[in-house]
């Protein structure tokens, strides 16, 4: 009997020693790390500025699928190409889209049904422009330059800046601006445009020495 429960205290022991032995190799063993989400990049407007570099847009089809259509339309048209910012409020935020250059302008496609939503007017949101009636988006869009709640469900946001914002802040102001600043072009992001050459700068001439 002695031997048996002896035997029996032994092999729980043992167990028991191998289970413990274990334990820290399974707390050891790594997490899986999480999968990053890449960029969409056939939602993502690019804009390359005359204000010095090129503004990435990622757009919200979730939220506005009708208006990113319609951006995405008119982007691969080559529509926005060499139009200026002819709305630029500071403090407020900095409008184009408008072939004219006048405010009064859009393309040649129908007017949208606006699809306002809960997105809010942060800085570097995008929102259409329209006149007092809701469903008179057509091509014109803003670049807030700071926060305006005041906008929220009146106006279709559909996209925020993810970089670049520097350029979109070095826009000249102005309704309209003495010197416009320009879309030089505008892209989607998965047709890897590459950018145009910037202009070039004059070079200033100094005084000649001894002068």
């Amino acid at each position: 009997m002695f031997s048996r429960i002896f035997l029996s205290k032994l092999t729980a022991l043992i167990l028991g020693g191998l289970l413990l032995a274990g334990a820290p190799a399974l707390a050891q063993t790594p997490a899986t790390a999480p999968t990053p989400v890449a960029p969409d990049l056939e939602n993502m407007l690019v804009l390359d500025l005359s204000t010095g570099g090129r503004v990435t847009i990622q757009m919200f089809p979730a939220v506005a699928p009708a208006h990113v259509e319609r951006i995405k339309t008119l982007t691969r048209q080559g529509f926005y190409n060499g139009v200026i910012f002819h709305r630029v409020i500071e403090g407020f935020m900095a409008q184009t889209g408008d072939p004219t250059g006048t405010g009064q302008g859009g393309s040649e496609l129908p007017d949208l049904k606006a699809e306002f939503n809960k997105t809010p007017h942060l800085r570097g949101t995008v929102s259409m422009a329209r006149t007092n009636d809701p469903d008179t988006a057509n091509s014109q869009f803003f670049i807030c330059f700071q926060p305006r709640f005041s906008l929220d469900n009146k106006y279709t946001v559909f996209g925020r800046v993810t970089s670049g914002m520097q350029f979109v802040d070095a826009i000249e102001r102005g309704e309209p601006p003495a010197s416009p600043s320009k879309v030089l072009q505008a892209s989607i992001a998965a047709d890897n445009v590459p950018p145009p050459a910037l202009p070039a700068q004059p070079v200033a001439l100094g005084q000649p020495s001894g002068s």
